[in-house]
């Protein structure tokens, strides 16, 4: 990653911009015209909320629909549209409007903001991940005020449709239904769920994905890492709607008391809202253990890279599986769909993933350690869930203690941050070492 001399580096920069983004949310939160009591949130709530939708995870620690005005929510959703798609993204569309040439320097802030391996077309591409998002938002929208309007006034229907369209294809997960409920109500509704599930998925694969298919017509060519970030997400959404249908189906709190098909479209949201939207149609309380555990191993591994989801991403655990299942084999390449992947690659993805297994273990335990009285699994549910910018919680959330909260409010942050970032920066052109030292053997296993 180049650095212009007199400048940030682009790290240093989209670091600031989403404090920044997150302290003025923070701000207009916390006045009187966004809550319904008039009297605003606190201040380390509305930065818990601010960094929550910015960090486009969907932890919180009030009701979305139940605390906050129109104004209040319609904040939460800009903070959730621009931290979706980053706050680069949107500068160059306002340029682009202004008729403004992009700068070398804008260009890499936009290599970096969207995890993209080349500046080449990459102003292209912002404007197709403009154009992408307006309109499945919108067909998203029309789609689900359709749907909600057999169930409150039109407007209402209108209002909450575009909202949660919005909220879970930049995989949020902040809802309006109150009580904490979530989309639960409608957990055995075909046209919520599976909406739903589309736009989390659309959102969770990635805007250079997305190109690519529209691309296909014409060029009959996908890359590598279109067709991992796929097949991947194929695998992953089948082999975990069929784990959590067998998990819970006796389970009368959850899948037993639905039909069938209840059954089936109950199982199928539960396995895509941890990649990573956090809304839920299942109470996550009452989820067995199994299915809290392959939640949590959702969560962290995430969606597609350059997406609006977070965890480690699939490529990157696709990498370790190859990497892992070359080494089993005896092979001495990695290989996926015949394209040998690169050692660099190899060890951005385990640096990546080590470093999101420190920061969650560490929270984990700082959370046993100031909010006691809990079963051990629901801190490493939440930990893993921030760090995955999921916002599926079992409760703890809104108990949080003020040290509990800003604990997950730095998760969030660097879940949102941490991976992209350190991918890039161990992507800086290496100085060659002076000299080499010695090998040396050590045993591993």
């Amino acid at each position: 990653m180049k650095q212009i001399k007199g400048y940030l580096d682009p790290p240093k920069i989209l670091v600031l911009g989403f404090i920044t983004v997150i302290l003025i949310g923070a701000l207009l939160l916390t006045l009187p015209i966004a809550t319904e009591d008039g009297k605003g949130l606190s201040f380390l709530n509305a930065l818990f909320t601010s960094t929550s939708a910015t960090c486009v995870t969907g932890l919180v620690v009030v009701d979305t629909g139940d605390t906050f005005t129109m104004f209040g929510e319609l904040v939460i959703l800009s903070l959730i549209q621009v931290g979706g798609l980053g706050f680069m993204t949107f500068a160059t569309f306002f340029f682009l409007l202004l008729g403004k040439r992009i700068t070398l320097r804008g260009r890499l802030l936009l290599q970096e903001s969207l995890n993209n391996t080349s500046i080449e077309g990459i102003v292209r591409l912002v404007k197709r991940i403009l154009i992408f998002t307006a309109v499945i938002e919108i067909i998203g929208g029309i789609i689900l005020s359709i749907r909600f309007s057999f169930d409150m006034p039109i407007g209402k229907a209108i209002y909450f449709g575009f909202f949660h369209a919005i909220s879970n294809f930049n995989n949020a997960g902040f809802d309006l239904m109150g009580e904490f409920r979530s989309l639960i109500p409608y957990v055995d509704d075909p046209i919520v769920v599976l909406t739903v599930c589309l736009l989390i998925t659309l959102g969770g694969i990635g805007f250079i994905v997305m190109s690519e298919l529209y691309e296909y017509r014409d060029t009959h060519r996908l890359s590598v890492h279109t067709k991992v970030v796929l097949l991947t997400t194929l695998i992953l959404t089948l082999g975990a709607t069929i784990l959590i249908f067998t998990f819970e189906y006796g389970n009368d709190k959850t899948l037993e008391p639905l039909s069938n098909t209840g059954k089936v479209l109950g199982s199928l949201y539960q396995a895509v809202t941890p990649r990573t939207a956090g809304s839920n149609t299942l109470p996550i309380g009452d989820l067995t253990q199994p299915t809290l555990f392959l939640i949590i191993f959702l969560m962290f591994i995430g969606a597609g890279s350059g997406s609006t989801a977070g965890g480690i991403k699939i490529t990157t655990f696709a990498v370790l599986v190859a990497t892992a299942w070359s080494q089993i084999t005896g092979k001495e390449d990695v290989v996926l769909f015949r394209h040998r992947i690169l050692m660099e690659t190899i060890l951005k993805a385990l640096t990546v993933t080590l470093s999101a297994s420190f920061l969650v273990i560490i929270v984990t335990m700082l959370l046993s350690i100031t909010e006691k009285g809990h079963d051990f699994i629901m801190y490493l549910f939440e930990a893993t869930s921030a760090f995955g910018t999921v916002g599926l919680s079992m409760g703890l959330t809104p108990e949080l203690s003020p040290i509990g909260r800003v604990l997950i409010i730095f998760t969030m942050f660097a879940g949102r941050l941490g991976p992209l970032t350190i991918a890039f920066a161990i992507a800086m052109r290496r100085k060659p070492d002076a000299f080499r030292h010695p090998k040396g053997k050590i045993m591993i296993g």
